[in-house]
């Protein structure tokens, strides 16, 4: 069996992920792949990582934790998801990004050290990133809340680099959240697993909240006439409905944070865009770029 860690980040899915694939539970199954109740999983692998302190898990451990995850007798993949799983949304930013990235990684694949896992992170611009995570604060102000920090040099290929230099190895695949409507079908059968030609439910609800209803109905008229030939040729397709059919509101993202001005959203967004390119350059990594 392989187990597959979504990571999150945090503002990046909203559970979406998680909830298109269970939905699809039945058809999952038949190929394999089990995707359990959050409920059954992350108090306790959070619990369980505690109480190891970074050792691996004994065999019987391994067996008690999995039966109280797992229905299922048998799985080859099964899919679990949280996207507080490099750090609780408080400690999301501590002098830097996920500080704790790769322990916190480090210390879950030791509840099953000897199960083949793999992990898959969406990452945000910190230009909205960081606005999202303080509205989820109340209680912190802008000062507290940066803190050390230095809002330029927080690059999430600093958190990659902290990931795999704690997991060396480890399969990683990254996708940006701004690209997520032109992947998301990939963004589904990497985690899932699935092959190609299996359709998923819902495959197209993260669509559904971006563009117009005509829009979406026209989109899938010509994506039945015209099957495209390839992931490639389909999201351009979806680029271009997108570029027409798109609601405005719903793509337009606000940022309001104390002293911040269009300048420092500017500067933050061209900087990561330099970060993206840099990770999607890095050994170890399986970069999903539209």
């Amino acid at each position: 069996m392989r187990i597959v860690y979504h990571l999150g980040a945090h503002f990046t899915d909203e559970e979406r992920l998680l909830k298109c694939l269970l939905n699809n539970r039945e058809v999952l199954s038949q190929h394999g792949i089990v995707v359990p109740g959050p409920k059954r999983y992350r108090n306790l692998l959070r619990d369980t990582a505690i109480q190891l302190k970074g050792q691996a898990a004994n065999r019987d451990t391994q067996a008690l934790i999995l039966d109280k995850i797992m229905e299922e007798d048998i799985a080859d993949r099964m899919v679990l998801s949280w996207d507080s799983f490099l750090s609780l949304a408080p400690w999301a930013l501590d002098g830097t990004l996920y500080p704790a990235a790769g322990e916190r990684v480090r210390a879950f694949s030791q509840i099953f050290p000897e199960i083949e896992a793999e992990f898959h992170l969406a990452i945000r611009n910190p230009a909205t990133f960081l606005p999202a995570l303080l509205q989820k604060l109340p209680n912190k102000s802008y000062t507290d809340f940066i803190g050390k920090a230095n809002i330029y040099d927080l690059h999430w290929s600093q958190v990659v680099q902290r990931i795999l230099t704690i997991n060396p190895d480890i399969p990683l695949t990254i996708w940006c959240d701004e690209d997520t409507p032109l992947v998301w079908p990939e963004v589904l059968r990497a985690v899932s697993g699935l092959p190609d030609d299996v359709v998923l439910e819902g495959e197209d609800d993260l669509l559904a909240t971006l563009m117009s209803g005509e829009g979406l109905t026209r989109l899938r008229s010509y994506l039945d006439s015209h099957p495209p030939a390839s992931v490639m040729q389909r999201r351009k397709i979806v680029s271009a409905f997108l570029d027409k059919f798109a609601l405005p509101d719903r793509i337009a993202t606000e940022v309001d944070m104390p002293g911040w001005t269009e300048a420092t959203v500017d500067e933050l967004t061209a900087l990561y865009d330099e970060d993206v390119y840099r990770i999607s350059h890095m050994p170890g990594v399986q970069f999903i770029a539209p």
